[in-house]
């Protein structure tokens, strides 16, 4: 039934004034509004009383469930107002829960995993992504989605990385816009087809040493301010609602209970008053850390750095009236804490309707529908990139062809965070080429191996399918698992077995297409050198075998570029475009042969670098023009270049400024993307594309932390990738 028919308690409305509400509150009743709660707690959900294991040593009473203030990972429209109608009747006050949940690339409807997103430097579709993702979550009762995750990503061994957009702070701060836009929009409280935002990691989770999850991080303020805070800022300029912090230390402090982080600078400094959450568990994990001796302690530095609500431990509830009793937490801190989590409560409409947009039989109209999948389509084809193609591609449907791999007929093509997909309902691969083979030849299949294991008998149905197809496309990668949360690798080549069915292959002389399936960079040998062609699908979600195959036949023209570079080796790692350069550069006029920076068995580029991508079509640039070779702090500059499809199909090309800054207070980035333009072009069609860069853009931020620029010499740098070396120069002057 609609959740119109339900009756609200009495008590709940959206004219409460919260100030009023906190002074009727009690201390306990405070504090219990900052823990959430997973889902089993709660009486009326499904799998009530499941909670086992580590978690029974919260000790968590039935009082504080019933005044708790948010509950982890509630999706489902019927069971959400169950959960909630049974809350109130417990509730004093009737104060409503907020249902919050990790709605990162898709609810029902999957999206692109974010690297994949990033990869079609598209920020209206990832906006779109998002705007349907909150509609099918709000419908099914969820009122906060913890996404966009936009930490800043160099090292493909961290398996979160397929959470991010990439390697590049201005375009990672385009998109972190982007989704909290479509997530958001800009009115919460009357339009119920959005959920509030909560961008995380708060801070510098990417950064983590080796790329072990959960790690140390060591950066200096500059660095930290330069690469891996604007993201964040971005979605705080957006209006995001909220903030989690990160699990890794900041300059020798664990985030969540860092002062200096949370209150000095995202507080104080950027003016947030938004909701701050921790992770699962990171309070309680500052004793780990060691800088806390026991949950009183960390109870008391979390509260101090201002974190408001307490994610699945219980060191708030459990000491912070006696903090309070002993005067070593000033109540003033909880009730701010308390106001910010009612008052976005109140934007939400909960206070008036506790269920928002939950609603069983809208729900069943909203969720998985047709136009949402073929919003999913669209990006998925958009997001692949095309690696290599030695004139394999597109495949031609009266061809003989060998789908082998373990992902030919694998639903396991939604990635990480997709809790609420249904791999059963994704569309493999398989089927996808099928659909577009109807009424032609018959595509034959074959796993040919597991993802890390094989048969003998596996081996020899795929050399049988092989030896009589003209083509093989071979369906390769890792399996979901092996990406996202505590899915660190330091190994990134894909598992052995499947390179060994590469070899078995390639020995009978076919030609060879492979389309990987991965969440992260891999390391290529043994793959790069033997195919034909490579296409890079990431996990593509919910329309995967339609969108890949819509490349792999030509239908659609790939136009996927990479946001993170792919390393010659794990060797180089971390290895990203806008690094530094050294005092003995590799190249520099009087550089030696040996006494460089450099490794003595592989290149210091990567393999594939950030912006790379291939294309059916064949563009060509003409020289790049500039308006002046001089720019004045009122006076920009305009870059222009015209770029032509030489090929034979419309195909989107992706221009790429990038600027170099020859003379800094403090050394610069080698490369530094300030703009891009996608344009799509016809056969044979031309267009002039215009950059405006100001001095804005040049802008940096110095030893003492000041953001300016300095007068002196530029480069900039325009193609279709941040490999390109032709320069214009030009002169800031102040």
């Amino acid at each position: 039934m609609s959740n119109e028919n339900h009756q609200f308690p009495d008590k709940t409305n959206n004219r409460v004034n919260v100030k009023e509400l906190i002074e009727q509150m009690t201390l306990d009743e405070k504090i219990a509004q900052l823990i959430q709660l997973a889902v089993p707690f709660y009486e009326g959900a499904v799998g009530e009383g499941l909670i086992t294991g580590p978690i029974d040593s919260l000790g968590i009473t039935e009082e504080t469930v019933h005044n708790s203030g948010s509950v982890l990972g509630m999706a489902g429209a019927q069971d959400v107002i169950n959960v909630q109608r049974t809350h109130l009747s417990h509730n004093r006050l009737g104060i409503p829960l907020l249902m919050m949940a990790d709605i990162v690339h898709g609810f029902k409807t999957i999206f692109p995993v974010p690297l994949a997103i990033g990869c079609s430097w598209d920020m209206d579709l990832a906006e779109k992504s998002a705007e349907i993702a909150a509609k099918e979550a709000s419908v099914s009762g969820v009122h906060v989605t913890y996404a966009p995750m936009v930490d800043l990503v160099r090292d493909p061994r961290w398996g979160r990385v397929v959470e991010a957009t990439g390697e590049d702070p201005y375009l990672n701060a385009q998109f972190s816009r982007a989704f909290v836009k479509g997530f958001q929009s800009d009115d919460l409280t009357n339009n119920l087809d959005r959920v509030a935002a909560c961008v995380k990691h708060f801070a510098a989770y990417g950064a983590a040493e080796a790329g072990r999850d959960y790690n140390t991080v060591d950066l200096s303020d500059r660095q930290m301010r330069e690469f891996y805070l604007p993201a964040y800022k971005a979605a705080l300029d957006e209006g995001c609602e909220m903030v989690m912090t990160s699990f890794n230390t900041v300059d020798g402090i664990p985030a969540t209970g860092n002062s200096k982080l949370m209150r000095k600078l995202l507080r104080e400094e950027w003016g947030f008053d938004g909701i701050l959450i921790s992770d699962w568990g990171a309070v309680r994990e500052l004793i780990a850390h060691g800088i806390a001796a026991d949950e009183s302690e960390a109870a008391l530095k979390a509260i101090n750095a201002g974190v408001d609500i307490e994610m699945m431990t219980s060191c708030y509830v459990n000491h912070l009236s006696e903090l309070v009793e002993r005067n070593e937490v000033d109540v003033a801190l909880i009730d701010e804490a308390v106001l910010r989590i009612l008052n976005l409560k109140k934007k939400l409409g909960l206070f008036e309707n506790p269920y928002r947009a939950a609603d069983p039989i809208r729900e069943q109209e909203i969720v998985f529908c047709e136009d949402h999948l073929k919003v999913a389509r669209s990006l998925a084809v958009k997001s692949c990139v095309l690696l290599k193609n030695e004139g394999m591609l597109p495949l031609t449907r009266n061809q003989r062809i060998a789908l082998i791999g373990p992902f030919a007929n694998s639903g396991d093509v939604l990635g990480p965070w997709s809790w609420t997909g249904s791999k059963d309902e994704a569309v493999t691969l398989v089927e996808g080429m099928n659909a577009k083979l109807s009424g032609y030849v018959t595509l034959s299949v074959a796993e040919g191996c597991g993802i890390e294991t094989a048969t003998e008998q596996q081996w020899q149905e795929a050399l049988a399918v092989a030896l009589d197809a003209d083509t093989i496309v071979l369906a390769l990668g890792e399996h979901s698992d092996m990406n996202g949360e505590a899915a660190s690798r330091s190994n990134i080549q894909l598992p052995h077995v499947q390179l060994e069915l590469i070899q078995k292959l390639k020995s009978l002389g076919k030609p060879m297409v492979v389309v990987l399936f991965n969440g992260r960079p891999l390391d290529l040998h043994g793959v790069y050198e033997e195919a034909d062609a490579i296409l890079e699908a990431w996990y593509p979600g919910s329309q995967a075998g339609h969108a890949v195959a819509d490349l792999l036949f030509g239908d659609e023209n790939p136009s996927g570029r990479l946001t993170m570079s792919f390393p010659y080796s794990v060797g180089q790692v971390p290895v990203y475009y806008n690094a530094y350069n050294t005092g003995r550069p590799q190249g520099a006029p009087d550089a030696q042969v040996r006494y460089v920076s450099q490794f003595l068995d592989i290149p210091n580029e990567p393999l594939l670098p950030f912006g790379f991508g291939l294309s059916y079509s064949k563009f060509e640039f003409s020289e790049a023009q500039l308006s002046a070779t001089t720019m004045t702090e009122t006076e920009p500059i305009k870059l222009s270049i015209t770029v032509s499809n030489k090929g034979s199909v419309t195909g989107v090309e992706t221009v790429q400024l990038y600027v170099r800054d020859m003379s800094g207070e403090v050394v610069r980035p080698v490369k530094e993307l300030k703009d891009f333009r996608r344009v799509e072009l016809q056969s044979g069609e031309s267009a002039d594309i215009e950059f405006t860069l100001t001095e804005q853009q040049l802008r940096y931020y110095h030893s003492d932390l000041t953001h300016e620029s300095d007068a002196g010499a530029f480069v900039a740098f325009i193609g279709p990738s941040s490999s390109v070396n032709t320069e214009l120069k030009f002169n800031l002057i102040k």
